[in-house]
């Protein structure tokens, strides 16, 4: 009769044995075979089994004690077919009294398995990879207890690092693409910012190397994990009590529910019983970590998913704890960094100069990071689920950053397209620069102004390299959300004085704050909102807190002297909200005056076009306003009632669709009726299709990021106005629910450059 259960000290010298057999010199096969016999004999248990993966997810009897040896490379499973299956498509232990009765139960004839009732599997997983199963049975119906599912998911791990090293054999020999750390993998994400780069994977947040799996002193492991637990909890509350940060409010409760997650008593009993298992405290948090990565992956609730995030994050810094291995920002030549989410300041840390392309698992259009990415040259791509765990520092890469195209491990075939790609573009760019100083003018003579889209300093060298007329969008939270504390006055000023320096005399049009929604400073009071981009934002913090606005303009005032200062509000609702912003700024302009200060030639002020609402009052905001911006990323979200920041409906809706172009027809009319000057400075600006059905509608004014001005004068100077304004006039009156293949055709035909 089996005994159920193991003492504290066989599970360690269980290890052992596996170790000392796999570092052997005997032939794969012959060390799979001992290894099946020492689990078996050391858990009492009438049967061990290796299942290992091949192509196509199927599963693979590699090893037997129990079984009929025959079975060994005969039997296979498909993808969650059986018991072994199940562990498989799972990722968790199923622990059987009577196997025969679950309904998953698959039998398998020549395996020989009849008389066996109990059933223990786990999964072989390393890196969220599950390699395979490792299970044992007994003949007697009987619950494996808990000590020997840990016993036998610590020694899961360690064949899953020996498997995956090719420490038994050539991990080629599985024939299965995923599970081959050296086999080319192509991804396809969404392309952010345009560019072709070849070059190194670095891991912004590279995984631990584990390199001692078994603890020689168990003991003595434990007192450093707990060390180590002590020490990232001390860092935590200095967070938290850190005089440098303003935590208050959601910030606050953020990291406070962090703290929680970092003392949660399950996770810190899951580390320790990994150690007490035998495993080296490092081991045990890899581990862990795994059984997280797996669990995340697995669900959608987006709250789950954060959370579950703040426990890997929590292992990342844990293994810094026990390894002492800080983040380091010097890059290798031709480097590729690779992320699942990184924040615009962590990515100027890394520099211009080594960097040739971003590849990150979460990130958007309108992700900050992207902007930053946009504006500093660099290619990124974006939603590449999965690379993270796939990749391996020092790998070579080639990504697309126009068509979200990643290559890990390429053949030399695919580098060498990606380097034709490159070349193509530098060809591009250089047909760009010929035309960069030749106005942008219709072949039927329509003047059409160029403006970038800044927020850095290190953007205003793209107004001079570009040929661009001027900063049509200066966003100036960046300067607040890159830092680590609220910019003072002073700082302010020299910094607006910078850029007003820098554009010569080009006009910059400064966008006051706009905070909330997706932008969050990390030293800020927020508190949590259902739907943030419909909440506490903008111009609605700025009412609410009045302050904060009257430093700002007072900051832009003072950096302006003598010079004409275009100030842009945004997220008007209505004519009052202007009206209010307007006369806290004319009191501004006045207080200058009092106290003899340098003022600005003339200040302009404008509103942003972003809410619906705004459009029907035009003529009356006009009589106030000096200009409106057209913001398409908000405006868009909001007609549509589509989410930009939701993967499942950001590209649902086409903005080149009939309620689109009529909704911006319907404002460049109305602004035209009040003699309004109306721009566009969102996305829709710097595609070449998007602008192209713009200028028919009447825009003449269009701000992008400063990589398109080529592409989009280009565009501007092999079309005729007066055609694609008659045809895009007749394209609003249809009820398609995209126009975009009309638009291409109606281009081509005409010879309109849109590449």
């Amino acid at each position: 009769m089996p005994v159920s259960g193991l003492s504290i000290r066989a599970p360690r010298s269980l290890l052992r044995q596996i170790r000392e057999a796999m570092a052997g010199d005997a032939p794969a096969q012959a060390r799979l075979d001992m290894v099946v016999r020492i689990i078996a004999r050391s858990m009492v248990a009438d049967v061990c089994s290796i299942y290992l993966r091949r192509a196509g997810n199927a599963l693979e009897l590699f090893a037997t004690q129990g079984l009929n040896p025959a079975a060994v490379h005969n039997t296979r499973l498909r993808s969650g077919q059986g018991l072994v299956g199940l562990v498989a498509e799972t990722a968790e232990p199923v622990n059987l009294t009577n196997a025969p009765e679950h309904p998953r139960f698959a039998y398998r004839p020549e395996t020989g398995e009849d008389p066996y009732k109990s059933f223990l599997g786990v999964p072989i997983v390393r890196g969220g990879q599950v390699y395979g199963v490792l299970t044992v049975q007994n003949r007697a119906a009987r619950q494996y207890d808990e000590e020997e599912v840990e016993a036998l998911q610590t020694v899961a791990m360690v064949l899953a690092e020996v498997v995956a090293s090719g420490g038994l054999f050539d991990i080629a020999e599985l024939d299965e693409p995923e599970l081959r750390s050296d086999k080319p993998r192509m991804f396809a994400g969404d392309g952010l910012c345009e560019g072709v780069a070849i070059g190194n994977i670095v891991l912004h947040e590279p995984r631990v190397r584990v390199e001692a799996l078994i603890a020689d002193d168990p003991v003595a492991e434990l007192k450093r994990l707990n060390g180590a637990l002590e020490e990232m909890r001390g860092a935590v509350d200095a967070m938290l009590n850190s005089s440098e940060l303003d935590l208050s409010g959601e910030s606050r409760e953020v990291i406070e529910a962090y703290r929680l997650f970092a003392e949660d008593a399950g996770w810190q009993q899951k580390l320790r019983d990994a150690v007490r298992g035998g495993l080296t405290a490092e081991a045990a948090v890899e581990r862990v970590q795994d059984e997280l990565r797996l669990r995340l992956a697995r669900i959608d609730d987006p709250y789950v998913r954060e959370r579950l995030h703040d426990l890997e994050d929590l292992a990342r810094r844990l293994q810094k704890h026990l390894t002492g291995d800080g983040h380091a920002r010097e890059l290798p030549e031709n480097a590729i960094l690779v992320a699942r989410s990184m924040g615009p300041a962590e990515l100027l840390d890394y520099g211009r100069d080594r960097l040739q392309g971003v590849v990150l698992e979460d990130a958007t259009m309108t992700s900050h990071v992207t902007i930053v990415a946009s504006s500093m040259g660099i290619p990124l791509v974006g939603n590449v689920q999965g690379v993270v765990d796939s990749a391996r520092s020092g790998d070579v890469a080639a990504l697309d950053g126009s068509s979200g195209e990643l290559h890990l491990r390429p053949l030399q075939e695919v580098v060498s397209m990606f380097e034709g790609r490159r070349a193509l573009r530098a060809q591009r760019v250089a047909e760009f620069a010929a035309v960069r100083d030749l106005p942008a003018v219709t072949k039927d003579g329509v003047r059409i102004n160029l403006m970038i889209n800044a927020g850095l300093l290190l953007d205003m060298p793209n107004l001079e390299v570009s040929g661009a007329d001027g900063v049509g969008l200066f966003r100036t939270e960046m300067q607040f959300m890159v830092g680590e504390s609220m910019p003072r006055r002073k700082d302010q000023i020299a910094f607006y004085k910078q850029i007003v320096e820098a554009a010569g005399d080009k006009p910059v049009v400064f966008r006051t704050l706009d905070l909330g929604g997706d932008k969050i400073l990390p030293y800020g009071r927020w508190e949590r909102e259902e739907n943030p981009a419909l909440g506490w934002r903008a111009i609605r913090i700025a009412l609410d807190r009045p302050a904060l606005l009257r430093y700002q303009v007072r900051a832009l005032i003072g950096a302006s002297p003598h010079r004409v200062l275009r100030i842009l509000l945004p997220m008007i609702s209505d004519v009052a909200e202007f009206n209010e912003c307007r006369a806290l700024i004319d009191r501004e302009i006045e207080r200058a005056r009092l106290l003899a200060l340098p003022q600005p030639r003339q200040v302009l002020v404008g509103a942003m076009l972003e809410v619906p609402a705004l459009m029907f009052m035009l003529p009356q905001l006009l009589r106030s306003a000096d200009f409106v911006s057209i913001g398409s990323n908000d405006l868009m979200q909001f007609i549509f009632a589509m989410d930009r920041t939701n993967p499942r409906v950001s590209k649902r809706y086409d903005p080149l669709s009939p309620p689109a172009l009529t909704l911006i027809r319907q404002i460049v009319r109305s602004a035209a009726d009040a003699d309004g000057d109306v721009s566009m400075c969102g996305e829709l600006a710097g595609k070449p299709l998007e602008a192209m059905a713009l200028i028919a509608l009447g825009i003449r004014t269009l701000s992008m990021q400063p990589v398109n001005i080529g592409p989009i004068k280009m565009m501007i100077r092999s079309l005729d106005t007066r055609e694609v304004s008659q045809f895009v006039d007749r394209l609003c009156g249809r009820t398609d629910h995209s126009l975009r293949t009309r638009l291409m055709a109606f281009a081509a035909e005409r010879g309109i450059a849109l590449k």
